[in-house]
């Protein structure tokens, strides 16, 4: 099964089910407030610019976002981020962190990169490439909102998301003018992941 195809089987199923629907809401809104406290991890004190404060604002605004509308689905599920209220725990908590890992493994052996500038580096290809996924997640999902009438929506989620994508791309053309293979690279390495992710999800929402 394609992996577009599989992603559309599996958030049909969820939207379908409130119970596992709120949890998905609930493991998104982690996943995202995992990359706003990332991002605040890796600015300067110093030399942190107006685009990366924007994009740890905007990844905490959708985590809180996403979060407000598991209430349209039920007053009190998911009151926090703890392994029952979340999709897939182990790999949702994962994601992030190893993607994070495997990229400056990379950067490290393709570039030589340490200190900031590796922090500099990953920064950019993690965020280009979770943004090149949000892209395809959220689309399919909205598409499946849409689809059961769902009082729940992330079209605002998406329209950021498009906007960091182009803004990513333009840093990473200021960063190295061979931006377009690591980032390549990068992408697959987050592929395998969300493979890994995406592959739980879905033992999970049929067992459900």
């Amino acid at each position: 099964m394609r992996q577009e195809e599989q992603l559309k089987s599996v958030i049909d199923r969820i939207v379908g089910a409130n119970d596992m629907h709120a949890k998905w809401l609930n493991s998104l809104s982690m996943m995202e407030n995992t990359g706003a406290r990332k991002i605040s991890r890796y600015e300067h004190p110093v030399s942190t610019g107006i685009m990366v404060l924007k994009h740890a604002a905007e990844e905490a605004r959708h985590a809180y976002y996403l979060k407000k509308q598991i209430a349209k689905l039920s007053a009190d599920a998911c009151p926090d981020y703890s392994h029952p209220y979340l999709m897939a725990p182990v790999e949702s908590h994962q994601y992030l962190h190893q993607l994070d890992v495997e990229a400056c493994r990379y950067l490290k052996e393709k570039m030589g990169l340490a200190g900031r500038d590796l922090k500099h580096g990953a920064y950019l290809l993690v965020t280009y490439a979770i943004e090149v996924r949000a892209d395809m997640l959220y689309g399919i999902y909205q598409e499946a909102l849409t689809s059961h009438g769902s009082k729940v929506n992330v079209k605002s989620i998406i329209a950021e998301e498009e906007g960091h994508l182009a803004e990513m791309q333009r840093m990473l053309e200021q960063f190295h003018p061979s931006w377009k293979q690591l980032a390549a690279d990068v992408c697959k390495i987050e592929d395998g992941l969300f493979n890994t992710w995406i592959a739980a999800v879905d033992k999970m929402a049929r067992n459900n």
